[in-house]
This record gives C-alpha cells, sequence and structure tokens, in this order.
C-alpha cells in the first residue's frame, strides 16, 4: 500500500473515532446540566405534595391555597383548674368531714406564633404580665385527620378550700382562700387525634388553623381518640397536712384513654368566612389510677395533753424517743413550729382500674380569608373526671385564642 492510501485510511480511522467521542462529550454536558439542582427537588416535592392535597377534596366545597406556608400571630386566654376532693371518717354517718381543693394554676395570657407548611407546624408562646412562662405545642391536620399534643407542668401554692365538718350531729362549714407552705407540683399530656368521615366536603382545619378555606356549608361525622395522662405530687415535708387529710395520699398518676363520635358542622354565610362547631362525647375505656401513700411523724389527731414525752424524733427507725411513731398535731392554730420537724415517707403504692367514665369535647371555631391574609377565633373546652375511693380529681381544660395570620 502507497504513501498516499497509508494516510487516507488513517485520516479515515481518526475521524471515526472523533466522531464517536463528539456525541459522547455531547452527552456528558447534558447530562450534567439535566441534573435537577436542591431547590427544583424541594420544588417537585412541593409540588407532589399540593397536588396530594387537592387531588384529597372537592374543590366545591374545599379550596387549597395555592401558598402553602403560613405564619400565624395568636393571643390566648387558658383556663386550666383541677378540683381535688376528699374526705375523713364516716360522712354519711354524721361524723368526719369532706373538704375540697381547688387548684387554678398560674395560667396568663399569652402571645405566640405558629409557623408551618399546610396543616402541619410548631407553635411558641411566651406568658404575659407577671406570671411568666413559655409553651410549645405541636399539630398536624389533613383532609380526614387532625392530631395535636399539648404538654404542660407548673408548681401551684394557692387555692381555694372548702371543707364541711360532721360532729356528733352538728355540721361546721370552713371556706376561704389557702396558701401551701410548699408548691404542688401538677402535670399534664394530652394527646388529641380525629378521622373525618367526609373529609372531602367537610374541613375542622378551615376554622382552626386555616390550612384550608371552606366555600360551602357542609358537616361530618368524626371518629376521636384522646391519651390523658396528668399526675399531682403533693409528697413535700411541708405539705404534711394536706397528706393527712387526703388520708395518707401524697402522688397521683392517671392514665385516661378516651374514645368518641362527634359530629362538626362549617357554616359559610358568605365566601371566606366560615363557622364551626363541633361536639364529641367520649367514652374513657382505660382508667388507670395509681397512688402512692406516704406515712408522718404527725398525726391529724389534736393533743388532749402535754407531749413533750416524746422527746427527740429518730428519721431512721421513724419513732420519737419514747417508742411511738405518730405524734398528735398541736392544739393551737398560730403554732407552726410543729412543721419544721414534719419527716414523710413513702409507705407503698396502690394501683387502680376503673370502670367507664364519660367526658366532653367542645369546640367553636370562626375563620375569615380575604387575600392572602386571615383572621380568626377558637375556643375549647375538655373535662376529665378520676376517681379512686374517696378520692376524686376534676380537671378542666379550656382555652379561647384569637389569631391574625399570613400564607407565604
Amino acid at each position: 500500500m502507497n504513501k498516499i492510501g497509508k494516510i487516507t485510511i488513517l485520516g479515515l480511522l481518526l475521524s471515526m473515532n472523533v466522531a464517536a467521542q463528539e456525541p459522547a462529550t455531547t452527552d456528558s454536558v447534558n447530562t450534567q446540566q439535566s441534573k435537577p439542582t436542591l431547590m427544583q427537588r424541594l420544588n417537585q416535592v412541593q409540588q407532589y405534595l399540593d397536588e396530594k392535597a387537592r387531588a384529597k377534596v372537592d374543590p366545591n366545597y374545599i379550596e387549597v391555597p395555592k401558598k402553602p406556608w403560613r405564619v400565624v400571630l395568636r393571643y390566648k386566654e387558658s383556663v386550666f383548674v383541677v378540683d381535688y376532693s376528699n374526705s375523713l371518717g364516716d360522712p354519711s354517718a354524721g361524723e368526719g368531714a369532706e373538704w375540697n381543693m381547688r387548684f387554678e394554676p398560674p395560667m396568663s395570657p399569652s402571645i405566640g406564633v405558629w409557623a408551618g407548611y399546610r396543616g402541619t407546624g410548631l407553635a411558641v408562646a411566651k406568658s404575659l404580665g407577671k406570671k411568666k412562662g413559655t409553651t410549645l405545642s405541636f399539630s398536624t391536620t389533613g383532609a380526614k385527620y387532625g392530631a395535636n399534643l399539648r404538654l404542660r407542668s407548673f408548681d401551684v401554692t394557692e387555692g381555694t378550700f372548702t371543707s364541711t365538718i360532721y360532729d356528733n350531729g352538728k355540721v361546721m362549714s370552713l371556706n376561704g382562700d389557702a396558701r401551701l407552705l410548699a408548691p404542688v407540683n401538677i402535670t399534664s399530656l394530652y394527646l388529641n387525634g380525629y378521622y373525618v368521615f367526609n373529609g372531602r366536603r367537610y374541613s375542622q382545619a378551615a376554622a382552626y388553623n386555616q390550612s384550608v378555606i371552606q366555600r360551602r356549608s357542609a358537616g361530618s361525622f368524626l371518629l376521636g381518640a384522646t391519651l390523658y395522662l396528668a399526675g399531682m405530687d403533693l409528697s413535700d415535708d411541708k405539705n404534711s397536712s394536706l397528706i393527712l387529710l387526703s388520708s395518707g395520699v401524697g402522688r397521683i398518676v392517671i392514665h385516661q384513654g378516651n374514645i368518641g363520635v362527634g359530629y362538626g358542622y362549617n357554616w359559610v354565610p358568605f365566601r371566606g368566612f366560615v363557622v364551626n362547631a363541633m361536639a364529641m362525647p367520649t367514652v374513657s375505656f382505660y382508667n388507670r389510677v395509681k397512688v402512692n401513700k406516704y406515712d408522718c411523724n404527725y398525726e391529724m389527731v389534736e393533743a388532749t395533753g402535754p407531749t413533750d414525752d416524746y422527746g427527740t424524733w429518730n428519721p431512721d427507725t421513724h419513732t420519737w424517743a419514747n417508742g411511738k411513731t405518730h405524734r398528735p398535731i398541736p392544739g393551737e392554730e398560730s403554732d407552726t413550729s410543729w412543721y419544721d420537724g414534719v419527716d414523710s415517707w413513702e409507705a407503698g403504692s396502690e394501683t387502680t382500674y376503673s370502670l367507664l367514665r364519660f367526658n366532653l369535647d367542645l369546640r367553636l371555631g370562626i375563620a375569615y380569608n380575604w387575600s392572602d391574609y386571615f383572621i380568626g377565633a377558637q375556643a375549647q373546652f375538655n373535662n376529665f373526671f378520676f376517681k379512686k375511693d374517696q378520692c376524686k380529681i376534676n380537671i378542666y381544660d379550656a382555652y379561647a385564642r384569637i389569631s391574625l395570620g399570613v400564607r407565604l
């Protein structure tokens, strides 16, 4: 093969190699350019969620706003009351006493901010005035479901005390404000969830967090479940008089599970405005009450004579110098020096499971939407009742709030 032929063949091979490489190079560049950025991926996820949200509702009844993010400013008034009742002796036979201590914890007006995507978000609130505090809450709602979690823990030293004393046919009443020498700690956890049967046309969220807009009036039955945990700790030594009045009860821990069926209705008199009312009676299928009993070196009996022979108290053996465990309280009401010598100790626990209880969940909500803004007002009332022997606890948990928000 002559020289010219070799050069021609070599040129053809090189041109074929270059031609084969050019598409590969171009494909590589195109592939790099086609890779989505992080923001593009997030937008794709948001579009998918928005399409899912709109697909689950009837657009003639429920409008899903195009802007999914919301920031809401809230002002809230809370009421949390604990009614604690007990008895001594046998009041039904005309001997002993019945009494009630009502604790109204230091709840005060609060202002806070809620922020989130669609129906899911987190709120933080700060108490106003002298009684400071911070509250965190989490909530989430969808077309057919809703859930919220609320946790409280606080100390209270003030309450109102009422009692009826029966003594040999005589009846005496004692009422007034009470201030404890040591705080009583009260904690509660409220976890609530519900299912909406007519979720395509009725939205509970339209009136309570404005994640969607109700366009036409509609109602729905709802299936709800609530887990409520509460605890009350009286076990400080300085509260020994309250422990003695409680027949040795120093700490109470309550678990209650409720289930119920209710009905909610959204009334839409004109565009953008909705009024919601919901009522759900519930039955507690699980009631567990654990009581920690405490013993004390004093007893709720008035001394009828001198008590100098009791000597000093030995906390290791739980006896006074004269060998006795319990010493009568001084007869003079003004004598409070004995408080400093109080010693109490845990003396076992009891756990009981009680019968069905009936509670109630009531809610009222109003909202108005215009452009990308909305205002609302909401209120909720819950009542929980617990009983063990002569010990009764009634908890009232309610709030009212107003809100102003913007969609982003």
